[in-house]
């Protein structure tokens, strides 16, 4: 048995009695846009969604580090996921996948489905019982899909605007959704979003960015910024390592690079002062620390409880503020 992203999975066949009419009826209609794509220059794999459906980042995007990524909607049957990453898993190509799990499905005609394996090899399916405007459009490592959607160009925009885009596959695959929203998205409104990029390999578990919104009037909004405070804390958790090996000076620099991404999270703007200090900017480093402090009183407790070793501008940071150690 493997876990991936939560459900445990035994061989494939194991899970066909998972796949009936009866629990088809109770899932309903889920108007939703996606995107998959595989990304040849880093190997990453990323799917991204949004739909006007509470909580729709458990459902509908899957992905796994050197297998390929998924995303299953419309009349959804959330065990497509899993299902597909465990076939590509064993070596079986995104458009095998794709007919094994169809063949095995009596409400295949109410799916909506795309897969891309680790070879770039990109599959979909839209069932002719999926709600118009309804279809899919495959390029080169990726696929675009969307049901029930305001018109029938949603999907040919997205892949548009990912193939014009550049960069990192996150910030490509919110540009493709940004670009379905444009052209109208789902005709019934949007409510929640999520994406999921995962390494070219690693454990089952890794990933690059796995971001969620269940309930937002703009969630595509509110996963960009989402994405920027990911951004941030990446940065940081980068300082913190550098830290632990004793290269404060170099660690300084991204703390501040991550405060300068979410200049109103004040964990961040601490972290940012005491590396501004110890960069040799001590009064706009300890302006920094103020501020943090204003905005969370907890700061001050803390300060007093860091080592010389965790952070060597702590001690200014005391002094100046008048802070005793704890």
């Amino acid at each position: 048995m493997q876990l991936i992203r939560g459900a445990w999975m035994a061989d494939t066949g194991a899970m066909q009695s998972s796949m009936r009419p009866q629990g088809t009826a109770a899932r309903g209609r889920r108007g939703t846009y996606s995107i998959v794509a595989h990304d040849p220059q880093t190997g990453e794999f990323g799917a991204a969604v949004q739909s006007h459906w509470f909580s729709v980042g458990p459902l509908v995007p899957w992905a796994q580090p050197g297998v390929g990524a998924a995303c299953t909607q419309a009349n959804v049957e959330v065990s497509y996921g899993p299902r597909a990453l465990a076939l590509m898993a064993d070596g079986v190509r995104a458009q095998d996948a794709l007919e094994r799990l169809l063949a095995e499905d009596e409400g295949a005609h109410g799916r909506q489905v795309a897969l891309v394996d680790a070879h770039g090899g990109v599959a979909a399916h839209t069932g002719a019982s999926c709600m118009e405007f309804a279809g899919h459009v495959i390029g080169e490592g990726v696929s675009c899909q969307g049901n029930i959607m305001a018109s029938a160009i949603v999907w040919e925009r997205m892949l548009e605007a990912y193939s014009a885009s550049s960069g990192p596959l996150a910030g490509r695959l919110l540009t493709a959704l940004d670009a379905a929203q444009a052209a109208g998205g789902d005709v019934r409104g949007s409510q929640s979003a999520a994406i999921i990029v995962v390494p070219a390999r690693g454990e089952w578990w890794e990933t690059t960015v796995s971001l969620r919104v269940e309930d937002h009037p703009q969630p595509l909004v509110e996963l960009r910024r989402l994405m920027r405070l990911h951004e941030a804390y990446v940065l940081a958790g980068r300082g913190d390592a550098l830290t632990n090996e004793g290269r404060y000076r170099e660690a300084a620099t991204l703390y501040r690079q991550a405060s300068a991404l979410a200049p109103d999270n004040h964990e961040l703007l601490f972290w940012s002062g005491l590396g501004t200090i110890e960069s040799g900017q001590v009064e706009a480093g300890l302006e920094q620390v103020r501020r943090a402090i204003e905005l969370q009183p907890g700061w001050r407790e803390l300060l007093p409880r860091l080592s010389d070793e965790v952070a060597p501008a702590a001690g200014v940071a005391r002094a100046h503020l008048g802070i005793g150690t704890a």
